[in-house]
């Protein structure tokens, strides 16, 4: 669409020319014939009908939604640059974008929130981190209902539903919908961890990573369930927290149907059918299909054990089994069963005895059919085809498919060497 001028009849994307005419009506709709007063009655008038951007400019092609962007966009192309930064010697357009530059280069953060008092670079920024206080999500997915602060989220969610993965690795092929997973992913080739805890030295490939790990050290939780008031150190375990009271699954596997209440989830279930195991352990060559799961095989060779417990100081591998254990002191049991009301203090304990109650399986041996409800028997009735002993008697070195026979196994040496080195019994002295 462009904008007709009454008296000369030439067609112009500029605005201010129009005003060089005195007519009563001086702008006119050619798609829709309607004759306009005020170029903010044309904007508000051909806009929602046209649903695009009216306004393009001749330099350089780019359209602007709105008249007064147009107009920054126009003196953009003209030699007016009054605003300059003097650190950089670059020249601004406007003065609050030279304000912008200018505290980019200086690294201040002089727009502060009202509510927390964190401070930001610009005021975009700041805009949209009030919107987490306030609770305003004016983005809503057409398909499913779901709001977000943000339009760059909306649209990221979307793909969700479109499956769509623009962002592909050029080392491996492994495709993502957002270039933040992309460029995350591409760490794993060059194992750079540029972002180090100041307190444990632990490094991390993403400051966001970092950020997390920090909250282990001080206990900060942030986010709080406005529902139950339990509170979590990541937005990502408030959400996914907050599934459990309103029973939302989003994420679907397309091959089997099995609905799951976070996308991680998802992709470590498609892993079952696929058999992809995507993380490598670069000292033994041991693949798995998660990395959390790397991580905690990595401390077999380490002999790390970073998380401890405050009350009897034991230490272990993996946050999930301090968790496990501290239940053991607080005698929680936050898992309940929805069939016949038994508790327990792990979810994996709870799925495990679910399968009482369904019947079913979901590990399955691709070499004869048979089927398991634990993934533990699983591993195990594998190394029958396989024929793999990983359990080795130091004594003896005779190998077992099960730590439980070599336990059995290592008890006849213990037999032997008492035995052999016992003392010689009373009865064989003689007294002087």
């Amino acid at each position: 669409m462009i904008l007709v001028q009454h008296v000369c009849k030439k067609d112009t994307a500029l605005v201010g020319a129009m005003r060089s005419h005195t007519l009563e009506n001086p702008f006119e709709c050619n798609d829709f014939g309607e004759n306009l007063t005020e170029i903010l009655t044309w904007t508000q008038y051909v806009v929602p009908k046209m649903g695009k951007n009216p306004c393009i400019s001749k330099e350089c092609g780019k359209d602007s939604s709105c008249s007064p962007s147009f107009n920054t966009r126009k003196q953009s192309h003209t030699t007016s640059k009054s605003h300059e930064c003097l650190q950089r010697g670059n020249a601004c357009i406007q003065s609050s974008a030279h304000r912008q530059t200018s505290t980019t280069q200086n690294g201040e953060k002089t727009f502060e929130c009202h509510e927390c008092g964190k401070a930001f670079g610009k005021s975009s920024n700041l805009r949209r981190h009030e919107m987490i206080h306030t609770g305003v999500k004016p983005h809503g997915c057409h398909l499913c209902g779901k709001a977000f602060t943000h339009c760059s989220d909306l649209r990221k969610h979307e793909r969700i539903h479109t499956g769509e993965k623009s962002y592909g690795c050029h080392l491996c092929g492994k495709a993502f919908s957002k270039s933040y997973n992309l460029r995350r992913h591409e760490m794993i080739h060059t194992r750079k961890k540029p972002h180090e805890c100041h307190l444990c030295g632990k490094a991390f490939t993403h400051c966001s990573d970092l950020n997390k790990h920090e909250r282990t050290h001080f206990g900060e939780k942030p986010y709080g369930c406005h529902l139950c008031g339990k509170t979590f150190s990541k937005t990502s375990y408030l959400r996914q927290h907050e599934r459990t009271h309103n029973g939302e699954k989003p994420y679907e596997c397309h091959l089997c149907g099995k609905a799951f209440t976070h996308c991680s989830h998802l992709r470590k279930h498609e892993r079952t059918h696929t058999g992809e195991k995507p993380y490598e352990c670069h000292l033994c060559g041991k693949a798995f299909t998660e990395s959390s799961v790397l991580r905690r095989h990595e401390r077999t060779h380490t002999g790390e054990k970073p998380y401890e417990c405050h009350l009897c100081w034991k230490a272990f591998t993996d946050s999930s089994v301090l968790k496990r254990h501290e239940r053991t002191h607080t005698g929680e049991k936050p898992y309940k069963c929805p069939l016949c009301g038994k508790a327990f203090n792990h979810s994996s304990v709870l799925r495990r005895h679910e399968r009482t109650h369904t019947g079913e399986k979901p590990y399955k041996c691709s070499v004869c059919g048979k089927a398991f409800n634990r993934s533990y028997n699983f591993r195990l009735h594998k190394r029958i085809h396989t024929g793999e002993k990983p359990y080795k008697c130091y004594v003896c070195g005779k190998a077992f498919s099960k730590y439980f026979n070599l336990r059995q196994h290592e008890k006849i040496h213990v037999k032997i060497i008492s035995v052999d080195d016992s003392p010689p019994i009373a009865s064989n002295y003689k007294h002087s």
